[in-house]
């Protein structure tokens, strides 16, 4: 009982060491179709892993192999926003969110990244 105890202390202390991270879809899974062909995606970020550089975030969409840069929302904390890019007829972009960071170490500060799982945005015709 005590090793199991002692174990689970063990891993618990890791896991907070260690930290987690979320990414957030804010994006509607729907948008009526834009004149300018461009749409709006914006991911909330959280983490509490206490080595993680804050001025380091590369926030990016991901749609195919192309890459979109985000700008974070002004006077929103941990919000994140892109716009980006369908063809005339499109009626669906599949897309994923990635934030490079820098993560403090002992010598230098590593890369690491996080991705987001897949999302679907569908463009219908406005009424």
């Amino acid at each position: 009982m005590v090793k199991k105890c002692s174990f689970l202390a063990l891993a618990l202390s890791l896991a907070a060491l260690c930290g987690c991270s979320s990414i957030t879809n804010l994006t509607p899974s729907h948008y009526a179709r834009s004149e300018n062909g461009y749409y709006r995606v914006e991911a909330e970020w959280r983490s509490n892993q206490q080595a993680i550089r804050g001025d380091s975030f590369q926030p990016q969409v991901v749609v195919g192999f192309d890459k979109y840069p985000m700008r974070a929302i002004p006077m929103v904390q941990d919000r994140w926003e892109a716009y980006i890019p369908a063809k005339g007829d499109q009626n669906e972009i599949v897309y994923h969110y990635q934030f490079d960071y820098l993560k403090n170490a002992f010598h230098q500060p590593d890369p690491d990244s996080k991705q987001s799982s897949e999302y679907s945005l569908k463009i219908v015709e406005k009424k």
